[in-house]
């Protein structure tokens, strides 16, 4: 019988997870899930105009597409 051969590292290395990024993108939701125009949590409470409610949302929004981009980082 032979040897078995060694298998060899290949695996790709461990991604880093950027905080401040995670941080942005829990904050994007928040803003969203409060603030959105109709639909939000605080619009169902209490009576929030839109003057508010819609650049609060746009807001939200900025923030998830620039915490994705750079969320994972390489070592």
């Amino acid at each position: 019988m032979g040897k078995a051969n060694k298998p060899e590292n290949n695996s790709k290395p461990p991604l880093k997870v950027s905080i401040l990024h995670l941080l942005l993108i829990l904050g994007g939701a928040d803003l969203i899930l409060l603030l959105a125009p109709e639909v939000g949590i605080l619009n169902s409470i209490m009576y929030i105009p839109d003057l508010y409610t819609w650049p609060a949302l746009i807001g939200g929004v900025a923030l998830l597409v620039f915490g994705f981009q750079r969320l994972y980082q390489k070592r």
